[in-house]
């Protein structure tokens, strides 16, 4: 058996270590010991193997602090959305313009203002209320005449709003002919008036009322009929949802008729949000369903998805007709879309902003860095914003566009100089990248002002209505109430939105027509489109009043409709 002399300094040291090693001599520095070969292989060995468990260890705890970091920055931002302010527009001092301080401004229209003057009423119809004085007090106590009237009357106005429900009796009067000819039968009667469901005991202005509560303000239809208790009416609830399921099928034409519409456009914003849909289907797991709004200049068109694949995208724009581009954000589904259908997409600068506003809240050292960035953007909005201002003055037109792609070239060169810097935290460098990335989609609206905007904000705030919906009823009861439910946000928020037409006129005349044809919908739908309709008519469709305000949610109340 071998040995070799080991000297206890040199354990567990590198060769290159040992001239430092020499300044600090240890008392036992020249004790020399001897061990077999087995052993001191044993040893390498060992200290081999707890180096190598120590860098193990080091990694371990280098991923752990990271995942920690990013668990805290996680928490950070959900506090942030949960306790902190619910708007961006203010998000930090950085982002405000240096104003120096001044008075708080009172609430209310200011001094000097333009005010909207009063707002006529002239449209409603007037019912007459003549308040008079009895004889005693037009009679004079001295001499007993009674005051003649001198017109001509003192007048005001008062706005009232009458709600009752009523019994329509309808009466069919029958008559026999007067003569002895046999040209007539033997008893005439009255037609039958034309009823929205065979045998239905609601009438349209039941289910006008209905479809308006529901759909376009966000009221559960158990809270109406509950409502409409006060009334002295009492409707089963069932009552309500066998009559919605009949008249499903006579809004499915008018929808398909502004997803057609639409494809001709070239220009849309798309967007998507969660939805229940609380009827199990085969192979699926789960109820929830996803609501995916298509929102041009003339039309909103709402699809109900079992899932949020681009199979639903794709199914949309299968049969487009001309070239479009789709405003949306970054999801995955739209980039297949482009890729397949041959569509060009414009990404959303508000999403971008986003992530900087997500980082700097959930790292806080970063925080400086993404406002700097934010900063940028809204620069870039405002740039953008002046420009599209003058697009009919040529000269000034020109110097805003170069100002704004100047901006654009500075940005650009600042993201390529950060992303080249090791020094970059590494969830920073994660945005940067991102941003890069989409860049050409990012720039679209570059060669069109005015035309595509900078964001998808028209598609997000076309889908807040849908969202108290779903916040009020949890969603649909079954797979024919998800359909119907999206039919009818298309056709009202299309009226409403997009051509400023009164919804209750329209689906009161359109309800009237689909009775005339047996409960079904009419086979000529040019009266009820507004991009067909007349001048005339579309002028006597018009709100009055503005847009109706969505009503907010309060009780939740699960809706089986």
């Amino acid at each position: 058996m071998g040995f070799v002399l080991y000297e206890a300094l040199q354990a567990g040291t590198s060769v290159a270590d040992a001239p430092s090693q020499e300044a600090r001599v240890s008392p036992f520095a020249q004790v020399m010991v001897s061990i077999s070969q087995q052993e001191y292989v044993q040893l390498k060995w060992d200290a081999h193997y707890w180096q190598m468990s120590h860098q193990r260890a080091v990694g371990r705890e280098a991923e752990l602090k990271a995942r920690i970091e990013t668990l805290q920055a996680q928490v950070r931002d959900l506090r942030e959305r949960l306790f902190g302010r619910k708007t961006e527009k203010r998000t930090a001092q950085s982002e405000q313009q240096r104003k120096p301080p001044q008075a708080k401004r009172p609430r209310g229209q200011q001094p000097g203002s333009r005010g909207h003057g009063r707002v006529d009423f002239s449209h409603l119809p007037e019912r007459e209320d003549l308040r008079e004085l009895n004889e005693a007090q037009r009679c004079c106590p001295n001499c007993g005449k009674i005051a003649a009237e001198f017109p001509p009357s003192e007048d005001s106005e008062v706005i009232e709003i009458e709600v009752k429900a009523y019994r329509r009796v309808i009466r069919r009067q029958r008559y026999r002919p007067a003569c002895d000819c046999a040209y007539l039968p033997g008893i005439m009667t009255a037609p039958v008036p034309a009823r929205l469901i065979p045998k239905g005991i609601l009438g349209i202005s039941v289910w006008v009322e209905i479809l308006l509560a529901k759909y376009l303000y966000a009221q559960p239809t158990q809270r109406l009929l509950r409502s409409w208790t006060s009334l002295d009416l009492t409707i089963p609830q069932g009552t309500v949802i066998g009559g919605l399921k009949a008249l499903a099928p006579v809004f499915t034409s008018v929808a398909k008729a502004l997803q057609v519409r639409q494809l001709t456009e070239g220009l849309c914003h798309a967007d998507e949000t969660g939805w229940r849909v609380f009827e199990p289907l085969v192979g699926k797991v789960g109820y929830r369903w996803y609501l995916w709004v298509f929102r041009s200049a003339s039309a909103m068109v709402y699809v109900m998805a079992p899932g949020r694949g681009a199979k639903v995208p794709l199914e949309y724009f299968s049969k487009l007709l001309v070239q479009t581009v789709v405003v949306c954000d970054r999801y995955a589904a739209y980039k297949k879309l482009a890729r397949i259908v041959g569509l060009m997409l414009a990404f959303c600068w508000a999403h971008v902003r986003r992530d900087f506003l997500t980082l700097g809240r959930g790292y806080p050292d970063t925080q400086a860095w993404a406002m700097g960035w934010v900063q940028r953007i809204g620069t870039l909005y405002h740039l953008n914003d002046a420009r599209v201002a003058v697009r009919d003055q040529p000269l000034r037109f020109a110097a805003a566009d170069g100002e704004l792609r100047a901006h654009l070239a500075q940005m650009v060169a600042e993201r390529d100089a950060q992303i080249a810097d090791a020094s970059l935290r590494r969830v920073a460098r994660k945005v940067l990248v991102s941003l890069q990335n989409h860049w050409e989609g990012l720039t679209v609206f570059v060669e069109r002002p005015g035309t595509i905007a900078m964001d998808n904000n028209a598609a997000e705030t076309a889908l807040r209505n849908e969202v108290l919906g779903r916040r009020a009823y949890y969603g649909s009861g079954s797979v024919w109430a998800a359909h119907l439910a999206g039919s009818l946000f298309s056709i009202l928020m299309t009226l409403v939105h997009c051509w400023q037409i009164n919804p209750r006129r329209w689906l009161q005349e359109y309800l009237e027509a689909c009775a005339e044809h047996g409960g079904h919908a009419p086979k000529d739908l040019s009266p009820f489109l507004p991009w067909l309709m007349s001048a005339e008519r579309l002028a006597a469709m018009r709100l009055t009043g503005g847009s109706p305000t969505p009503a907010a949610a309060h009780d939740i109340v699960l809706d089986t409709s």
